[in-house]
């Protein structure tokens, strides 16, 4: 072709498309941008401002249950914190004044423990430094994990009063929580008992139910023999109680047996003084070949001879044995008589009904040490057994028992001592034995130092919650127990709804709490007792307010410490009480005490407090309803008459990828810090609104990875309408009446949403309120409104109306979904808010979720483009498959005939402009019948489309191809585009 005929230059117009413009990046570097926006919120005060903005409003108490200040964050702490941050956040934007005042936990004994272990590493004798010293020791450690742990959680973008913060180590809580104590002095709920409590030989003190968690342990299970003797004779080493070769009248061929129990304990054989058996249980009397007889639940007796290694053969049942019979005799201690045993165990043993006694294992008798077991010791004290004080406070006997003196159950280490063994050799020797064995069971341990626990009867402080209160606070009952029944029934709202059945059972059965503990730091019990009295005298306790007074004063001044400091005794009872009639108690209070006494001195004593010191919600681990939520309820039902909270919300624990439970010994942690190193804090925090956190969650690399791919969708969601509202002003807003019915149905959806989204936060249902948004911004948004939209957005004229309202919804869009989405991903919402509405003092989160106006729902327009949808899917389908065999390069270049049998349908669909809807140059609509060679969906039945290519040129500036192209002044353009470049200055 020669240079005079050459084809015209077609003209480049990419520079008068409206393609979005923004510097919002694509990608986003939350580890690196993240800290600047944390320092931004501090500077702006933005916690303050908050608290400005909400005076007046109702406000929204989430009282946060305090962690232990003693190590770094692990990933249960994220999500705990994340979740109470989801829930404050968006209750502030919807229009409550939701304050929320961080808190720790700093007395107990894992913070002892760790300045015991320095000392020990240093060769220091703990016993022989001060108490006060080494309490003021065990402060400093805790002030420096909550500084450590402050910043971790405030890395989280967790927003509260980080500036002040409770601790129960504080001086004002130290005298609260005493003051708390007292009422109970007061009000007759203490009592010093001696009574079996869980107790950890390895740090010496009682443990509550709260503090124990159970491990899969091996422990030595015997069965052992205890011969009926005659009728009882009462006593104990008496030269006249008879033999067991004695036969007494009336009880025939049962004197001389032997009654069999089963434990797992063999150390607690020297505390037997009991066996009980279960009276509505069938016995029998069994011989063995060598002339045994044997008395045994007839269910469990097969199981106790193949125990023995004893065949079929070699034994037969007898009788059977009544529970008349059973209640005639006296049995005789299986160490009665040893060589060495002074007499120790020649008491007569009693044979007692229990209703504890099942025959689901072990022979259907229990053997019963009331100083070692809660149901022994229930029925030692319905029958007036005797307690033994055999075990000292490091797990080992008393020096001067007999035989077994000195012996440990326990090693200072948590390993088994040598108790064990001794007695299984003792009971042989004895031929009490007649088999023995392994049994690997769930078993109880101290959650502080792992090691097992035990049973041990000693002197201990408790709260009667059965005891009628005198304190006029009945309305929900005259007992800790009954108010804290009522409460749960009646005052709170459980979520998930099993939390109430949870608790109520634990409350229901719990026995009495025990609140001392054998330590050093924590607060003191706060009680004199009367130096000689017995426990159940009248004036044991000093009850008197002003002595309480003085305490609680001293305690404002110089904290707890001032209990321990020499003199002080004297100094709060000078004028009132002789001291040397009194002694002072040195025993520290159960830190569970401490927390469930945090409502008083946060709730009720604290400005930002709540208005009835009763809080709208608690929110922890399920393992709180035996913890902080039941420590929380039974405290204030004892001081106020009524749970301290209205509502108690509780998640699920975290585990690894494979569902196991996380351990640094198996390598499978998830590290706060280091996801935030690695994908930023809102990552772990988009994590966390996508998992069901009422149950066990999953946590893992890919699972993270699925999570950030997920936060890339949404922030390209949110990147394009930055680009896309550049410039959009006031004077662009188009009315809805005036509006395309496509701007209309999202006008319709936003209004759907806000009431979605709402109600979601206010049931704190945080996975459906994300799934809602995220479905929106993708689907609704993303692969529909947008797509079909960036025609109109790109080459309609500036002026144009349909371009005028697709930028006015938008605008409405990014307000609310930027708004919706702050409380999950905070410094995501804050970049984007402010990369459109760039402001020195402004925050997304100083803002409320906008008000939707109720004429946006439009149910009947909503059917008509679910309608319209619905034949879309069908339309992009048939194209795509035109586009994978290379048939087109784009929907542009088709013109499809879409054959809709439904009348109703066609009639939709030829009320809008399908063809822009299915992004395609032209579209004919027909009644036809589909001809076979049609596409079709099973899912939208009635719908088929057949391929057409589109007939014309294709317009270099929109790409779409229609026939007019090529007929306009502006070459290689269609009549819109050329009117649009008509109007520009090119």
């Amino acid at each position: 072709m020669s240079a005079d005929t050459a084809a015209p230059t077609v003209p480049d117009y990419r520079d008068t498309v409206f393609l979005p413009e923004t510097d919002f990046p694509m990608r986003a570097g939350l580890p690196q941008r993240e800290p600047g926006w944390l320092d931004r919120w501090e500077a702006l005060g933005i916690y303050d401002r908050l608290r400005a903005k909400g005076e007046g409003r109702e406000p929204f108490i989430l009282h946060d249950g305090p962690p232990y200040a003693n190590g770094h964050l692990h990933i249960g702490h994220a999500l705990n914190k994340v979740l109470k941050d989801f829930i404050t956040r968006s209750q502030q934007m919807m229009g409550r004044d939701a304050r929320y005042v961080p808190g720790w936990d700093c007395h107990g004994l894992p913070i002892e423990w760790k300045i015991e272990e320095q000392y020990r590493a240093q060769g220091r004798d703990k016993d022989a430094v001060d108490t006060v010293e080494f309490r003021q020791e065990c402060r400093r450690f805790a002030e420096g994990w909550v500084e450590v742990q402050r910043e971790e959680f405030k890395r989280l973008g967790v927003i509260g009063n980080w500036d002040d913060p409770y601790l129960t180590m504080d001086y004002h809580a130290e005298a609260v929580i005493a003051a708390e104590f007292m009422k109970l002095v007061m009000n007759g709920s203490l009592y010093q008992g001696s009574k079996p409590v869980m107790w950890s030989p390895v740090e010496k003190t009682a443990l509550a139910e709260a503090e124990v968690e159970y491990h899969d342990h091996t422990s030595h299970q015997v069965w052992v023999k205890f011969s009926v003797l005659a009728q009882g004779k009462g006593g104990t080493a008496d030269p006249s109680i008879p033999t067991i070769e004695q036969v007494s009248e009336g009880l025939g061929d049962l004197v001389g047996a032997s009654v069999v129990i089963w434990t797992t304990t063999p150390w607690t054989i020297p505390q037997n003084r009991a066996v009980a058996y279960g009276p509505e249980i069938a016995y029998g009397l069994y011989e063995v070949e060598d002339g045994q007889r044997c008395l045994l639940a007839d269910a469990l007796a097969a199981q106790v001879f193949t125990a023995a290694k004893l065949e079929l053969g070699q034994w037969h049942r007898v009788r059977d044995v009544s529970a008349e019979e059973l209640a005639g005799l006296t049995l005789a201690h299986p160490y009665r008589g040893i060589e060495g045993g002074q007499g120790e165990w020649d008491y007569d043993v009693p044979l007692l009904p229990g209703e504890h006694v099942t025959e689901d294992a072990g022979t259907g008798f229990v053997h019963t040490a009331p100083s070692h077991g809660e149901d022994d010791y229930i029925l030692a004290q319905k029958h007036g057994l005797p307690m033994t004080y055999n075990v000292e406070p490091d797990g080992s006997y008393r020096a001067d028992l007999p035989v077994f003196g000195g012996e440990a159950i326990l090693t200072p280490e948590g390993k088994e001592g040598p108790a064990n063994v001794s007695n299984i050799k003792a009971l042989a020797q004895q031929g009490a034995l007649l088999a023995k064995g392994k049994l690997k069971h769930s078993y109880p341990h101290s959650w502080r130092s792992k090691a097992p626990v035990i049973y041990r009867n000693t002197p201990q402080w408790f709260a009667a919650i059965d005891n009628p209160l005198a304190d006029g606070m009945s309305d929900c009952g005259d007992t800790i127990r009954q108010r804290a029944l009522a409460s749960i029934d009646r005052l709170v709202q459980w979520t998930p709804p099993s939390g109430r059945n949870r608790i109520f059972s634990m409350v229901e059965n719990r026995p009495d709490w025990v609140l001392s503990r054998q330590r050093a730091w924590g607060v003191p019990l706060t009680c004199f007792t009367r130096a000689g009295a017995r426990p159940d005298a009248p004036d044991f306790l000093l009850r008197d307010e002003r002595v309480n007074a003085r305490i609680i004063a001293a305690f404002e001044a110089e904290g707890a410490d001032a209990w321990y400091r020499p003199g002080f005794k004297e100094r709060v009872l000078d004028g009132l009480y002789n001291s040397a009639e009194w002694d002072q108690v040195t025993d520290v209070l159960d830190v569970w005490f401490d927390s469930g006494s945090t409502h008083a001195f946060v709730l009720r004593d604290r400005a930002d407090g709540s208005p009835d010191g009763i809080a709208d919600l608690y929110l922890e681990g399920t393992d709180q309803h035996r913890g902080w939520f039941q420590s929380s309820l039974l405290q204030a039902c004892a001081t106020k008459g009524r749970a301290p909270y209205r509502g108690v919300l509780t998640h699920g624990f975290t585990l690894d990828a494979k569902g196991m439970k996380m351990s640094k010994s198996l390598g499978n942690t998830t590290v706060p810090a280091e996801v935030i190193q690695q994908y930023g804090a809102d990552i772990l925090r988009l994590w966390v609104a996508q998992a069901d956190y009422t149950a066990d969650q999953r946590i893992g690399p890919e699972i993270l990875k699925g999570t950030a791919d997920s936060y890339r969708r949404l922030r390209n969601t949110l990147r394009f309408m930055l680009g896309a509202l550049g410039g959009f002003s006031e004077a662009e807003r188009v009315a809805p009446a005036e509006m395309p019915g496509l701007e209309r149905w999202v006008l319709h959806r936003l209004a759907e949403l806000d009431a979605e989204v709402r109600e979601g936060y206010a049931a704190y249902d945080f996975q459906g309120v994300f799934q809602r948004l995220f479905a929106f911004a993708t689907g609704d948004l993303s692969a529909f409104w947008f797509d079909i939209r960036k025609d109109a957005l790109y080459c309609d004229a500036p002026g144009s109306l349909r371009r005028r309202a697709v930028r006015t919804v938008m605008d409405e869009v990014f307000r609310r979904l930027t708004l919706w989405l702050a409380p999950i991903l905070p410094f995501t919402a804050e970049d984007v808010w402010l990369s459109r509405f760039p402001s020195a003092e402004d925050s997304v989160h100083l803002h409320d979720f906008p008000q939707t106006p109720a004429d946006w729902r439009d149910e009947a327009l909503a059917a008509k483009w679910e309608a319209v949808r619905r034949a879309r899917r069908v339309v992009t389908a048939a194209l795509e498959l035109k586009r994978a065999d290379k048939t087109i390069g784009a929907s542009l270049e088709a013109a499809p005939v879409v054959h809709v049998d439904d009348p109703q349908v066609l009639a939709v669909l030829k009320s809008v402009d399908f063809a822009d809807i299915c992004i395609t140059s032209d579209l004919s609509l027909t009644a036809d019948p589909a001809p076979a060679e049609a596409f079709r969906l099973p899912e939208v039945p009635g719908v088929g489309v057949v391929f057409e290519e589109a007939p014309g040129g294709k317009c270099e500036r929109c790409w779409k191809v229609l026939p007019d192209v090529g007929s306009h002044s502006h070459p290689a353009t269609c009549a819109r585009c050329d009117a649009v470049l008509d109007g520009m200055e090119l």
